[in-house]
């Protein structure tokens, strides 16, 4: 008896360390600071691990996805293409929002230089760095049997692939580390700011003695969690307590933002009044306020940019409605014949062959020509207004010279000034004649029916109206003067937003309803105001201003944007 109890004692000990040598076995002790938080709050988790470990806090929320929980037809080929190189498939499940808040982040990874920006054929124009997340094969054993969840192969490489791949971030995550305005990654693996100064990292502290164990770490919760979002929150390996992120603000379900619709009314109305103006770059600019201003994400499962496309009809259809009364009824200056023609072409562009483009043309080349194309049209529209140029088109330069006139006239006898009407010569079609200021002009309507078919394409791939390929081509290759480019280009927009949204609605990609509604309103005034406007500014300011436009579209397509 006496020889067992010795042994007995050396078996316990060695049963004690062994268990305090496995992971996971830290003997956590450790509390949340509270269990309700506001979206965009920090969370603070206090407490102690057995000493000498490193800590590692899991918080990762209730909610989840797989990939077959997507509804998008073209997320759901993009996914599993994705998953046979990444190492996931359909039923792999992660939580949708995952940190791990540790005091020694390179057993998880390492952090690594990231070029981005600029054409495809480039590396990248600009340089910063991110947190690589180590292969499953590389992770640390220890860190390994910290995750949870995310402990199998499949589900860390779809974890991975959903906050370093922009199409997992973009239809998964929705978070995004940023520099600038381009979202670089999703954080992951955080540790104290303070030490790494890592961009990723703001918001986070840790205050960990390893020789006691004892721990503070808190982090800064994302601004835009959804409503009532639940997470679990994990100590070394030991669930510690939930918490649950409350709303802040007014929340736009299938933009996955939350932002006041007041904002985005202003934004659509600056917007919509601009558009109205120059007939072009609507829904481009459109498309940048919600990437930079709202932030537009998409719900779960569905990618950011069919959201922000279908949204973005709103504006191209309803900011030239706005502004259709007083074009056409009140100052009678459209080119009816050409803006129909026109129309018909962009709307079976934008329903039956843009279908094909969206599917099969490469996006990212088909962007980078288009920057080509816009710049070549800049240039050429800043041309036109040479000397040399001026003096050839006639009937411009007279025209211009009546319009300045009349405004001279109007400021001296305190009125508006009033604008030419079109006076139609002969209709065809092939040949359209009419008078405006009392100029001659000559423009082939099946020539721009021809090239409405292009813009359809153009329309249905990236959401916008084609305004700002139709007005320097009138006024470039058609020679007519803005005003009249103008309102043909708002008729083709229409049609086009039309086929689009119809597009839209047959793959289930539906606009967010608060966002929509906010767009239309300010889209619609916007119009309205942007249609009294357009006569305050001479040919030439207005032809300015399209250079402009198109000088910032080419950037907007070469991603040469961070400055913005």
């Amino acid at each position: 008896m006496k020889k067992i109890v010795p042994l007995l004692s050396v078996l316990l000990i060695f049963a004690v360390a062994v268990f305090m040598a496995v992971p996971g076995s830290a003997f956590a002790e450790a509390k949340l600071s509270s269990d309700t938080y506001k979206a965009g709050d920090t969370v603070t988790i206090e407490g102690s691990i057995a000493p000498g470990q490193d800590l590692y806090v899991i918080v990762s929320s209730q909610t989840d996805f797989a990939p077959k929980d997507t509804t998008g037809p073209h997320e759901t080929k993009r996914l599993a293409k994705d998953g046979k190189k990444a190492g996931f498939d359909k039923e792999t499940r992660i939580p949708v929002f995952g940190y791990v808040l540790t005091s020694n982040p390179e057993k998880f990874g390492k952090v690594a230089d990231k070029r981005f920006g600029g054409p495809s054929f480039m590396p990248g124009i600009y340089k910063t760095t991110m947190f690589k997340l180590a292969k499953f094969d590389k992770l640390d054993a220890e860190a390994k049997g910290m995750l949870g969840d995310l402990g199998s192969e499949k589900a860390w490489n779809f974890f991975k692939y959903a906050h370093e791949k922009s199409n997992g971030i973009n239809v998964i995550n929705k978070e995004g580390s940023k520099k600038g305005k381009v979202t670089i990654f999703s954080r992951s693996v955080l540790t104290d700011y303070g030490k790494s100064g890592n961009y990723w990292d703001k918001g986070t502290s840790i205050e960990f003695d390893k020789a006691t164990g004892k721990f503070k770490a808190s982090f800064k919760t994302f601004r835009h969690t959804p409503p009532d979002t639940k997470f679990d929150v994990s100590v070394n390996g030991e669930k510690i307590g939930t918490y649950t992120l409350e709303g802040k603000g007014f929340w736009l379900s299938r933009g996955f933002r939350y932002m006041n619709p007041l904002w985005i009314i202003i934004g659509a109305i600056i917007v919509g009044a601009y558009f109205s103006m120059i007939g072009a770059a609507g829904g481009m600019l459109m498309a940048a306020f919600q990437v930079m201003v709202v932030h537009t994400a998409g719900p779960l499962g569905i990618d950011s940019a069919n959201v922000l496309r279908s949204s973005n009809v709103a504006l191209t259809l309803f900011s030239p409605l706005g502004s259709f009364y007083r074009y056409a009824v009140v100052e009678k200056r459209v080119a009816w014949p050409v803006g129909l023609s026109f129309g018909v072409g962009i709307l079976l562009g934008s329903i039956w062959l843009g279908k094909y483009a969206t599917q099969y043309l490469p996006m990212k080349t088909y962007k980078e020509w288009l920057a080509v194309l816009v710049v070549i049209m800049g240039i050429r529209t800043l041309y036109e207004l040479s000397p040399k140029v001026m003096e050839k088109r006639k009937n411009i330069k007279a025209m211009v010279k009546k319009f300045n006139d009349e405004v001279a006239k109007a400021k001296a006898e305190g009125r508006s000034a009033e604008m030419g009407k079109i006076e139609p010569v002969k209709a065809g079609i092939t040949d359209y004649q009419f008078k405006f200021w009392g100029e001659d002009f000559s423009i082939n309507p099946l020539l721009f029916g021809i090239l409405g078919l292009v813009i359809g394409i153009v329309s249905r791939s990236f959401g916008i109206g084609g305004g700002f390929l139709l007005v320097p081509a009138m006024t470039t290759l058609g020679a007519l003067p803005m005003y009249v480019a103008v309102p043909v280009s708002l008729i083709g927009t229409c049609f086009s937003s039309i086929g689009s949204f119809i597009g839209y609605m047959m793959n289930g990609y539906w606009p967010d309803l608060w966002l929509g509604i906010s767009i239309i309103i300010g889209g619609f005034v916007g119009g309205m105001i942007g249609s009294r406007l357009q006569k305050l500014f001479s040919e030439k300011v207005l032809k300015w201003t399209l250079a402009i436009t198109l000088f910032f579209l080419f950037f907007r397509f070469f991603k040469i944007e961070i400055w913005i």
